[in-house]
C-alpha cells in the first residue's frame, strides 16, 4: 500500500525470451516490388507518357525516358516500393482507359505486372 492509502500493483515478472524465438516474432519485411510495364506496338507514346504522368506524378520527360526504355528494351521498371503500393500502381496502369491517340481502336489496357525485387 502506499502513504496516500491506495494500494499499488506491481506487474507480473517478464517472461524471458530466447533469442531464436524473439526472431521468430518479429515480422518479415517483404522485399520492396517493382510495377513493370510492357511494350505492345499499338499504344501511343502519348498515351504511356500521359498515364504514367497521371499515375505517379512523374515529370514529362521522366514519362517520356522511362516510355523509351521500355519501348527499346520490351519491358522496364517504373515503379518501385511497398508491394500493397505497387499493386495498387499496376491496377491504376490498367485502368487508365483507352488509348485515345491511337489511329486504329485500342481500348485494352497497358500490360503490367508486380514483381518482387532481389533483397
Amino acid at each position: 500500500m502506499s502513504h496516500f492509502g491506495i494500494a499499488t500493483i506491481e506487474a507480473p515478472p517478464e517472461e524471458e525470451v530466447s533469442s531464436e524465438e524473439a526472431s521468430r516474432q518479429k515480422p518479415k519485411r517483404l522485399p520492396p516490388h517493382a510495377v513493370v510495364l510492357y511494350n505492345d506496338d499499338l499504344h501511343t507514346f502519348a498515351y504511356v507518357i500521359e498515364t504514367l504522368m497521371k499515375v505517379f506524378g512523374y515529370s514529362e520527360q521522366k514519362c517520356y525516358d522511362l516510355t523509351v526504355q521500355v519501348h527499346n528494351a520490351g519491358r522496364g521498371i517504373v515503379w518501385s516500393g511497398a508491394k500493397e503500393v505497387a499493386e495498387l500502381k499496376c491496377e491504376q496502369i490498367r485502368s487508365a482507359g483507352p488509348d485515345f491517340y491511337a489511329q486504329k481502336k485500342v481500348d485494352f489496357p497497358l500490360r503490367a505486372t508486380v514483381e518482387p525485387l532481389p533483397g
